[in-house]
């Protein structure tokens, strides 16, 4: 589809990323688990699965007193890509920090999105950590695999 006719839906995706580093930097389990499908299926960047929007938010209630207290996520758009009127797949890099300077993005993520009465959720998350040195290495020995996009 043209994105030059889907400029509403871009904004209102955009809003709901935006929302969910809101709710992790405000440490709201609550509102991080509102971006998600009841349905939901959540994979962390260690092989982690959470299903289901319950799991997801209490899982992220207990990450935010422990491993990510304190962090906010950074994260851009690589693509988004509209399989209907009410699907979209965004593929974008991101990272979770402390402070006030933001990191080189170490990790691949990929929504899968749905459209739902009150607006766009999270059907699905994956998030893979990058391993720059063994790209390079992959690109060098074999140029063919080198993706068209960055």
């Amino acid at each position: 589809m043209n994105h030059a006719d889907r400029t509403a839906d871009l904004a209102e995706i955009e809003q709901l990323l935006a929302s969910i580093a809101h709710a992790w930097e405000a440490a709201d389990a609550d509102a991080f688990g509102r971006a998600f499908t009841d349905d939901a299926s959540y994979v962390t960047f260690v092989g982690t699965v959470y299903r289901g929007r319950d799991d997801i938010t209490e899982s992220h209630r207990a990450l935010f007193q422990a491993f990510t207290k304190g962090t906010r996520l950074a994260g851009e758009t690589i693509s988004v890509t509209f399989l209907g009127p009410d699907t979209a797949v965004v593929v974008g890099r991101g990272d979770t920090y402390k402070g006030r300077r933001r990191p080189a993005l170490s990790k691949i993520q990929t929504y899968t999105l749905v459209r739902e009465p009150d607006g766009w959720r999270v059907a699905a998350f994956h998030n893979t950590r990058r391993r720059g040195l063994m790209e390079a290495m992959q690109f060098r020995f074999a140029p063919g695999t080198r993706p068209a996009v960055r």
